[in-house]
């Protein structure tokens, strides 16, 4: 049996497990490509589509195809149907999963258990809907790895050759300060690590989930549409598939754009069809402001933890979109150094992920179940991995009339890290608390993020007003939020979960999953 690592992206999905020697490679999915678009189809006999076909259909039937899935993770529904039907991000997301983990399991055996990976940016709300994704596929999510910190683990492992060092030689390797910029199709992250042989350190984390490599196919696809409409009046992107046609010429026309200074951009719609020249130059100048955002954050990274660029040793570049040379001439600019390429920017994330089930499945002395070899697992479970929260973790409260955020863990705080807070009965005979979870950095709760209510129940009867119940609120390693409280009169343990508004019910859950488990997906 085997673990795999699975990176679930906006556009493209990949999936890695281990060698025997504990290093990780690229499982190619059926069709024997590395990468799986992140696109499904489902069609009208009610089978689903995965991957290029999908996007192939998406230029004849938009309708039925979903795309993007990523950037909805979290919220309550896709956005719009899909084949006449409304339904969750998770369930969407959980046909891309069945696929890659079919794939895999046709090449590796049985899978006994997978890390998904999740921008470092995501809240708590998306972490979740991403687990829950996992788990209506019919898949053991042992963890989940924020996407730079996977890229970096797969770093690590390259850059030693392997998990062990050469022979006769018993001294760590050098320790290295690495930021990872990871610019993908529809997220952005920026880390710093700090990396030795068997530690592997998170320093800081900032990024934006609304930001990636659609944004500029956006551009050119806003760019040509307006250039045809002057020429006869008429607006492709008014026509769900002439926009399909649109958003796919764009991407490949930003592809061509790496590797060459000038192309050009052909738009079709009622009937009539028009070719625009298009140069790189032109290009990045339509698009400039878009890296600039991603150059302040990586500036707001450094400034954090106060650092200057002659103290980080490598800036890594991951993700599809790191492609375009813009990017490598304005990393070389900011920070002084070449960006290192040495890895396969687009798998380098599923590699990571396999590494950390490893380390995962070692240490929970799984090594049998899971399919790791007992002095492998012996090696991973000597690795120490710390993270950081990306988001601070606060408590809503009222000061006077306004309601605003208490954080008790603080932005990039090592993990897994809790507080305490003291909390008091509003009334006589209470039975229950609400605590309202935020997170985010704003004063006032109305502009965090709301994760959800977490009701605290079973206190005992006959409680006074004003009695004292303990709440703990943290964050595990991973970056999912745990709750538990104590009543303090009694001592004793008392329920503490969280209600999130926007997740899916038990009824939902079961629902997805049976349609999942039915669905033949191809």
């Amino acid at each position: 049996m085997s673990l795999i690592g699975i990176d679930l992206g906006t556009t493209f999905c990949a999936i890695a497990t281990l060698d025997d020697r504990g290093r990780p490679f690229t499982v190619p999915n059926r069709d024997g490509e590395v990468l799986t678009p992140s696109a499904v189809y489902l069609a009208p006999d009610g089978s689903a589509v995965v991957g290029t076909p999908a996007l192939d259909m998406a230029l004849e039937e938009p309708d039925r195809v979903a795309a993007l899935i990523k950037r909805r993770m979290g919220l309550p529904d896709y956005g719009r149907p899909v084949a006449g039907r409304e339904f969750r991000p998770e369930a969407l997301s959980a046909v891309l999963l069945k696929k890659l983990a079919q794939d895999a399991e046709a090449q590796l055996g049985p899978v006994s258990g997978c890390v998904i990976t999740v921008p470092a940016y995501f809240d708590d709300t998306r972490r979740k809907a991403t687990m829950d994704a996992g788990e209506i596929a019919g898949l053991n999510v042992i963890d989940i790895i924020d996407e730079p910190s996977a890229a970096a683990l797969a770093y690590s492992i390259q850059a030693n050759g392997g998990r062990k060092p050469p022979d006769g030689d018993s001294q760590p390797l050098a320790q290295e300060t690495i930021l990872v910029y990871d610019l993908g199709g529809g997220t952005f992250d920026v880390t710093l690590v700090k990396l030795s042989r068997k530690r592997f350190q998170v320093l800081t984390i900032e990024g934006d989930v609304r930001l990636g490599g659609r944004d500029w196919d956006e551009r050119l696809v806003n760019w040509a549409a307006e250039r045809f409409t002057q020429q006869c009046g008429a607006d492709p992107r008014g026509d769900p598939q002439s926009l399909a046609h649109l958003y796919s010429t764009a991407e490949r026309v930003k592809r061509t754009l790496s590797k060459v200074e000038q192309t050009s951009f052909t738009a079709s719609h009622g009937g009539y069809k028009f070719t625009f020249p298009l140069s790189r130059a032109e290009f990045e100048a339509l698009t400039r402001d878009l890296l600039v955002r991603t150059r302040l954050t990586a500036q707001q990274v450094l400034k954090h933890t106060k650092l200057t660029w002659d103290q980080v040793d490598k800036v890594l570049m991951v993700g599809g979109s790191t492609h375009m040379p813009a990017c490598v001439r304005m990393l070389a600019d900011l920070t002084g150094k070449e960006p290192d390429h040495s890895l396969a920017v687009s798998e380098v994330v599923a590699r990571g992920a396999a590494v950390h089930a490893g380390i995962v499945s070692a240490n929970m002395q799984s090594a049998e179940s899971g399919g790791i070899r007992p002095p492998l697992a012996s090696e991973l479970a000597d690795v120490v991995e710390n993270s950081v929260n990306a988001h601070s973790l606060g408590v809503e409260v009222r000061s006077g009339a306004d309601r605003v955020n208490d954080k008790l863990v603080p932005k990039n705080t090592q993990l897994p890290a809790s507080t305490t807070r003291l909390y008091s009965t509003a009334t006589n005979n209470q039975t229950r608390v609400r605590v309202r979870i935020l997170q985010g950095e704003a004063h006032q709760a109305e502009a965090c993020i709301p994760v959800g209510e977490c009701w605290i129940d079973g206190l005992p009867a006959n409680l006074p007003k004003g009695s004292p119940v303990r709440v703990k609120c943290g964050v595990a390693s991973n970056g999912r939020i745990e709750v538990t409280a104590t009543d303090e009169t009694s001592g004793r343990a008392v329920t503490a979960a969280i209600h999130r508004p926007g997740g899916l019910s038990d009824d939902e859950m079961a629902r997805a999953t049976e349609w999942v488990r039915g669905l033949k997906v191809q």
